[in-house]
């Protein structure tokens, strides 16, 4: 019989993401969750303030979307989606796609936020490959984040994240990470780049109003609506990265509504299910699947995943939107927002917290540290405090952030702040 616990047994097996296993071998070993709380093999509970890596939007075992992975697993789990179809499938398309702020009407599903980026990157390619005016460089953010994936990384930051492999990235056209006070400057290198490389651009991929793992910067509306005209007037296609930002996080059910102007593609993932099973979604206008639609078959998609289109997924991603209107989310994201904006109030005479900002249920800030970047020591130290008092919050290396699931209360998100602001004494 085994005598170790769960936690031994992992670290002599397991290998975790983002985690330097000499350093930090033992992980701690979650059994049970409910709603906002994860309760650990020992008992002991954590409030998941960053939702379980940004996924779980409507709280842990969410009955609603338990059940109906519970009905759909009775009946189909999965069959290959090249030439076959389901329900579930379907009715996500036939719920997803008239909820979003442009006129997509085709969906892509895959199985991760990294894998709906990388279809969009080869979407965008190939749109003009097959028009027969090839393009093949895309303009991105200098501190973006879009995934792991080869295609994913090549239009994210040059950074700690990628440096192993920066020598067989594709190149990227990047322009300065946008932010309130540098906003001129964005637009004046946007546009020298379209100038000068016009005809060999395809597209623009962005983090819409907040790029996420780069260090929750967050940056106009108005500037992306004004990059987004100037791209479509140069003929380039526009893709928005939502797999962080969309179902809710910025206020709006997907941040790209802030905009008049909207994007040709839109890549989706975390939130779609609810934080139940992996999901990527990448949708298009009829515009771009009219391009791939043809009697060459080299013309079509050359893409796809052994698990794209699963139906449990599928079915998961249904229900979430279900919970939606049956539990009024919306009215709990305002709520959120507005807490949020209550409690940073009381973070400003907190002199070693600073760049206190918030965008509908994001919250950010830094703590003061030399090193100032991912992999700066103090992150350790903050998250042995949260944990100790019984919070989930990653620190990305500085910078503290707060993604909470949309069932969290007042009270429980006043207490959130209250252990960051007592977390300066571990500075």
């Amino acid at each position: 019989m085994n005598k170790l616990n769960l936690s031994e047994r992992d670290a002599r097996v397991l290998w975790h993401p983002y985690t330097q296993m000499k350093i930090y071998p033992k992980s701690i070993a979650i059994v049970e969750a409910k709603g906002c709380y994860l309760y650990d093999e020992e008992g002991k509970k954590y409030l998941d303030a960053i939702s379980s890596w940004w996924v779980n939007i409507h709280g842990h075992c969410h009955p609603h979307i338990t059940e109906a992975i519970s009905k759909q697993v009775a009946s189909l789990e999965q069959v290959i989606f090249a030439g076959f179809t389901h329900q579930p499938a379907v009715s996500l398309a036939e719920k997803l796609l008239p909820l979003l702020p442009a006129r997509h009407q085709r969906l892509f599903l895959s199985d991760n936020g990294s894998t709906a980026v990388e279809a969009a990157l080869k979407m965008a390619i190939q749109y003009f490959v097959n028009q027969g005016k090839p393009r093949h460089k895309f303009i991105a953010f200098r501190d973006a984040y879009h995934g792991d994936t080869f295609g994913s990384m090549s239009v994210s930051a040059r950074s700690v994240f990628t440096a192993p492999f920066h020598r067989i990235l594709f190149d990227v056209l990047f322009v300065d990470t946008p932010s309130y006070e540098n906003e001129q400057n964005v637009i004046v290198q946007f546009k020298q780049l379209l100038q000068e490389y016009r005809d060999e651009v395809c597209a623009f991929i962005y983090e819409p109003l907040v790029l996420g793992s780069g260090g929750m910067f967050m940056y106009s509306a108005s500037l992306l609506q004004q990059l987004l005209e100037i791209a479509k007037d140069a003929g380039i296609l526009c893709i928005a990265d939502e797999v962080m930002t969309g179902f809710g996080r910025t206020g709006t059910m997907f941040a790209s509504e802030r905009c008049s102007v909207y994007p040709d593609i839109i890549c989706l993932s975390k939130g779609i299910t609810g934080g139940f099973l992996p999901l990527g979604a990448t949708t298009c206008t009829e515009e771009i699947f009219q391009i791939f639609w043809s009697d060459d078959k080299s013309k079509m998609l050359f893409h796809g995943h052994s698990y794209t289109g699963n139906a449990l997924a599928c079915a998961a991603a249904c229900a979430s939107l279900e919970v939606w209107e049956k539990e009024n989310t919306r009215n709990k994201i305002r709520n959120i927002s507005q807490w949020n904006e209550e409690f940073l109030e009381k973070l400003k005479p907190v002199k070693a917290i600073q760049n206190l900002r918030s965008c509908g249920t994001i919250t950010a800030m830094e703590v003061c540290s030399e090193k100032n970047d991912y992999l700066d020591p103090v992150k350790e130290r903050l998250m042995k405090f949260y944990l100790e008092k019984g919070i989930l919050l990653r620190p990305l290396g500085n910078t503290i952030y707060i993604l909470p699931p949309y069932c969290i209360t007042k009270e429980e998100l006043s207490m959130v702040f209250d252990v960051i602001a007592n977390s300066v004494s571990v500075l």
